[in-house]
């Protein structure tokens, strides 16, 4: 096995070596988000129900496209036309309270990103540093494409919307002659969860979708415990000169600060949600 790496770490810098500094590409990812939905004890009618789940269902399943070079890349989706009385409000309040899900530009030689998102009608501008994931590179290989990818593993540390606060009724506690104590409820889920990726020594660059970077080749494939994301076409530098611009529109904060303030946006969801139901 290490001597496979070895070959692998051999070929990517044998490729990265005669590849131009104006190398360029653009990539074309399908994304699929697994929707798991507990409702608790709202009574809540089972067509409701069924509707909610295919809007977030629809709402998860979605076309990126990623141009990059050797030390850039922008990553954006690509927004099909709503249907007809589709009534796309709904569609994008669910995809708001994501941390991501917006134009996302990353510098791989700075070590920062720019991720410009709308949350329930305001546009921010996230600025930080790139996570650094700790790959473990495996010997696994499969053909993505026309491309053989190989295996790499790493744990990362993953923040996520606590659907299940939105939905949940009131809950309270007896507690000794004091009336009730509403038990408190968590806006946001973080654990720790195992990230698989398929990269290409083949095109030898650290980029990849979403937020993943940092192997020995584009990453074509990657998936944690609710979201697969597949490479479904590549184009290497197209006749037609890509440029890459970072976002500059919304309010500048960093993520932990925008994390802060989308869990102030579900505290209130939540509340007028209970409010318009009479929870």
């Amino acid at each position: 096995m290490k001597s496979k790496m070895l070959t692998v770490l051999f070929m990517f810098f044998t490729m990265y070596s005669g590849f131009s500094q104006d190398f360029q590409g653009k990539a074309t990812y399908e994304s699929k988000t697994q929707v798991n939905m507990d409702f608790g004890n709202r009574q809540i009618p089972e067509d409701r129900k069924k509707e909610i789940m295919e809007r977030m269902k629809k709402a998860n399943e979605k076309t990126y496209e990623l141009v990059f070079n050797a030390k850039e890349s922008l990553y954006e989706e690509d927004e099909k036309l709503e249907q007809p009385g589709g009534n796309s409000g709904r569609g994008r309040g669910f995809r708001a309270m994501g941390s991501a899900g917006g134009d996302l530009y990353k510098n791989i030689e700075d070590g920062r990103y720019l991720i410009k998102n709308e949350l329930f009608g305001k546009i921010f501008l996230i600025e930080d540093d790139l996570e650094k994931l700790d790959w473990k590179l495996e010997s696994d290989t499969k053909q993505i494409g026309k491309y053989t990818a190989y295996k790499a593993v790493a744990v990362k540390t993953v923040k996520r919307p606590n659907m299940q606060a939105l939905f949940r009724r009131r809950n309270t506690d007896r507690k000794d002659g004091e009336g009730t104590k509403e038990k408190k409820v968590e806006e946001f889920i973080e654990k720790e969860v195992e990230i698989v990726a398929w990269y290409t020594p083949e095109i030898p660059i650290n980029q990849g979708p979403a937020d993943y970077w940092g192997l020995p080749g584009l990453i074509l494939a990657v998936s944690d415990d609710v979201t697969t994301i597949v490479c479904s076409k590549i184009t290497l530098n197209p006749k037609e000169k890509i440029e890459i611009k970072a976002p500059k529109k919304g309010k500048k904060v960093t993520q932990a600060e925008y994390d802060e303030i989308s869990r102030e946006k579900m505290k209130e969801m939540r509340e007028n949600f209970r409010g318009g139901r009479g929870g």
